[in-house]
């Protein structure tokens, strides 16, 4: 099973229980990048003895086809002692060492493509890690805001809003009726100021017709005296 997969496994069994718990989704998040953080010391740790294994292989090819030269070697000193039976039983060992590594490099080759796949998917981990952590704020934002909304939504669909603001409607008409019914009172009756102000425009429009009399009596007399002079 991949890293990629398990993890995968991981984070929606995590979701599912947070979801099923309502958590928020700024906890949620923190789950997510935790799970992925944690992944990635694990595979981290995985490369590191995997990466050991490999050398205590290596170690141990290169040890085998040292003995496989130091076999030849003693055969040939065999046969050049006449000794054909001790050649024939260096040369079975030798064919046991050359066996034994070439069996081992097939496994140094499988580590190979396995550590590649892990360098690759630490790789993507990373940068999915970082790309997570990039969106992390922006992610808690957009959540506290949709529930902001949410809660603002819920209360301007809620009857009780419109309830209220009828409430507010009924008050308003009761204090235009109440203000109407004092001005009623006060409809027909002139106040102190009121009188005063009459007086003051009487007097302003008696004195505009002693003005205007004066002005017709002087034409008057004016024509008559035109008329003479002719």
């Amino acid at each position: 099973m991949g890293i990629f997969s398990r993890f995968t496994d991981i984070i929606n069994s995590n979701i599912n229980s947070i979801l099923d718990k309502a958590e928020d989704p700024e906890k949620m998040v923190r789950l997510i990048i935790q799970e992925m953080e944690d992944t990635l010391v694990e595979v981290r740790s995985t490369s590191a003895k995997t990466l050991a294994d490999k050398k205590d292989l290596t170690r141990q090819v290169t040890r085998l086809n040292n003995d496989v030269d130091t076999w030849q070697q003693k055969a040939e000193l065999a046969l050049s002692k006449g000794r054909d039976d001790l050649a024939r039983g260096a040369l079975v060992e030798k064919a046991k060492c050359e066996e034994a590594a070439n069996s081992l490099s097939e496994e140094l080759l499988h580590f190979d493509d396995h550590i590649a796949k892990l360098q690759d998917e630490i790789s993507q981990l990373q940068e999915k890690l970082a790309d997570a952590k990039a969106r992390q704020k922006a992610i808690v934002l957009r959540g506290k805001t949709a529930s902001s909304r949410l809660k603002v939504k819920s209360k301007l669909d809620s009857s009780k809003v419109d309830d209220a603001l009828s409430r507010f409607d009924r008050y308003e008409r009761k204090i235009d009726d109440l203000e109407s019914q004092v001005e009623s009172y006060d409809l027909g009756k002139k106040s102190l100021a009121d009188e005063i102000d009459e007086l003051e425009a009487d007097d302003n429009i008696d004195s505009e017709l002693a003005a205007l009399k004066a002005k017709m009596g002087k034409a008057t007399k004016a024509k008559p005296a035109a008329k003479a002079k002719k």
